[in-house]
């Protein structure tokens, strides 16, 4: 990201900077990201090098236009992260049970990854599920439409930070994702896309939107 970042600041803003090695930098590391951060056996992309869990910012790899969203590993990846990361519906952000972040195990869906789950579901083509899942989101507001860092699925209770910024800036970004005319997250996801040469045939605007 960074790299792409000074790309688009020398095109767009006309800085200076050595924006051919940018380029030959971005294109590198997006080509060792596919061939070194995807499981091919499970079909999904995973949280490092060498490692088979799973953590939900891979939820935001279409987003950010590292591949188009009806790419086979992006929806692969989707499907491994509801396999192994949901839990009644709502999304953890890694199994604490395979992660070594100094924190106990055990701890509520971090909601800000539940909506990107519906922002991953809208762009590939899971509209339904997409606003399924929004609905079972803002259920959890409280009275004056404040959200809580985490839900427990168990105790069926908002734990964590409250309020915290995370989850509303979330809602906010997912909603307009979920009209049928190009939303956000696509019309971003698209023109990142093209600031990549990956060798491979896109999809461009209109064969992204969901119907």
């Amino acid at each position: 990201m960074s790299h792409r970042r000074a790309v688009k600041s020398v095109e767009r803003l006309g800085l200076g900077g050595p924006v051919a090695r940018w380029r030959r930098l971005r294109e590198r590391l997006h080509r060792d990201v596919r061939k070194n951060g995807y499981d091919a056996e499970r079909n999904t992309f995973v949280r490092a090098y060498g490692q088979e869990p799973l953590d939900a910012s891979l939820l935001l790899l279409p987003q950010l236009g590292f591949l188009p969203p009806m790419d086979r590993r992006i929806r692969g990846t989707v499907a491994a992260i509801e396999c192994d990361l949901v839990r009644r519906g709502f999304v953890l952000r890694y199994d604490t049970r395979e992660a070594d972040d100094g924190l106990p195990q055990g701890e509520g869906a971090f909601l800000p990854c539940s909506f990107w789950l519906a922002d991953a579901y809208a762009m590939c083509g899971r509209r339904r599920d997409a606003k399924r899942l929004f609905g079972r989101l803002l259920k959890l507001r409280n009275d004056v439409g404040l959200l809580s860092e985490e839900y427990d699925v168990e105790r069926k209770r908002v734990v964590g930070n409250f309020p915290q910024a995370f989850p509303p800036i979330a809602l906010i970004n997912t909603a307009p994702n979920l009209r049928r005319v190009a939303p956000p997250a696509e019309r971003r996801a698209d023109r990142s896309a093209g600031e990549v040469d990956t060798g491979e045939s896109r999809r461009r605007a209109t064969g992204l939107r969901v119907r």
